[in-house]
């Protein structure tokens, strides 16, 4: 069957669940950002086609994790990634995941330490490592720099096993066929041949796809989720603001290891850069959020309507304050909370999820 021809074959329900299983484990590795992932889970469930799976990972590297199965899916979507000419890595428009990445960072370190770079050209260049989407950009970054030794190679597809095992299928079926003729002839002289049966047809059911649960970040769990994939995303627990909605949050940081930047991100899942870096003042104040205590916080939240007042109100979202409420030093959290009518109040809790001012609805 043509290339074209498998491109428009109907896909079945467990090529859907391939296809979304590859894009977890992409999102996973770093390979996709929270809203692309987001977008493409959605056109995996609802492709027709296997083409149109296969245009969805085209330009991702094999996840590690999703290597068990690749093998096994049907040709028409794998990903049709034509290796360059150094080797056999994968082309430049092929996504980086943070792994790459932080190999990208390593060699400018080095670079930096045995002179190659300047201070600012290096964080410069790291600054760039951490943005870039593809492993052309990271290639570029590197390209001009001599590699100290050990540093790891280029990341390269799996080696694909396929023509040795069609050899030894084709050697084991032939060596099988040769038995099975001799038992034939055998028995067919000795006794005679039994009616054909007809094999069982097996039921594979729908597969369903693997999607990653989100809770929402007003809710103890949504809170407990957020801190965790915070800290593995940024290795620490400094913000200098964040607010918090039903389906997703805002924040501002600094630069880790710079200080003197700042930059956004958008938060459903996962960890999506808003907005440039900026300027940051290196005395700005943060928030330490592991000082947050996310079961007591939760049960504030679910009692918001009757610590406000607000009939039949919920929470529209809370913003946390480096500075406190009225001057205090200790950092404070603010709940907002509204109803249908546009009745509203507020109250502020301490990172211990102690409730400490309330402005209620007064109806």
């Amino acid at each position: 069957m043509s290339t074209a021809a498998s491109g428009r074959t109907r896909a079945r329900d467990l090529d859907r669940a391939t296809a979304s299983s590859l894009l977890d484990a992409a999102y996973a590795e770093g390979q996709l950002g929270a809203d692309e992932y987001y977008d493409r889970i959605a056109q995996a469930a609802a492709a027709k086609t296997l083409g149109a799976l296969a245009a969805l990972t085209a330009d991702l590297q094999t996840p590690a994790a999703a290597r068990g199965f690749t093998a096994q899916r049907s040709s028409a979507t794998r990903k049709v990634l034509r290796r360059s000419a150094s080797g056999g890595s994968y082309p430049d428009h092929t996504r980086a995941r943070d792994a790459d990445r932080a190999t990208t960072r390593d060699v400018l370190d080095s670079a930096r330490a045995d002179g190659q770079l300047s201070e600012e050209e290096h964080d410069t260049l790291t600054e760039l490592a951490s943005e870039a989407r593809t492993l052309g950009d990271l290639r570029d970054l590197v390209s001009d720099l001599q590699r100290p030794r050990g540093s790891g190679p280029a990341p390269r597809p799996p080696r694909s096993r396929r023509r040795q095992w069609y050899v030894g299928a084709v050697s084991v079926a032939a060596v099988l066929a040769a038995c099975a003729g001799f038992l034939a002839v055998t028995r067919e002289a000795e006794e005679p041949r039994p009616a054909a049966r007809a094999l069982p047809v097996l039921d594979q059911g729908a597969v369903q796809p693997l999607v990653i649960p989100t809770p929402s970040p007003l809710t103890t769990d949504g809170i407990t989720t957020f801190l965790r994939n915070y800290q593995r995303k940024f290795g620490d627990l400094q913000v200098d603001e964040l607010a918090m909605h039903d389906g997703y949050a805002s924040l501002v940081r600094s630069v880790p290891g710079q200080p003197n930047r700042k930059v956004a991100y958008n938060y459903r899942g996962g960890f999506a850069q808003s907005q440039q870096i900026e300027t940051r003042k290196a005395d700005t104040p943060s928030v330490d959020l592991g000082a947050w205590n996310a079961e007591a916080i939760g049960r504030a939240l679910a009692d918001a309507a009757t610590i406000t007042r607000v009939p039949g109100g919920a929470v529209s979202h809370l913003a946390v304050s480096a500075n406190g409420n009225g001057g205090s030093a200790e950092p404070t959290i603010t709940v907002y909370v509204n109803n249908s009518a546009k009745e509203n109040g507020y109250f502020t809790l301490t990172p211990a999820g102690e409730v400490r001012r309330v402005r209620p609805f007064e109806g």
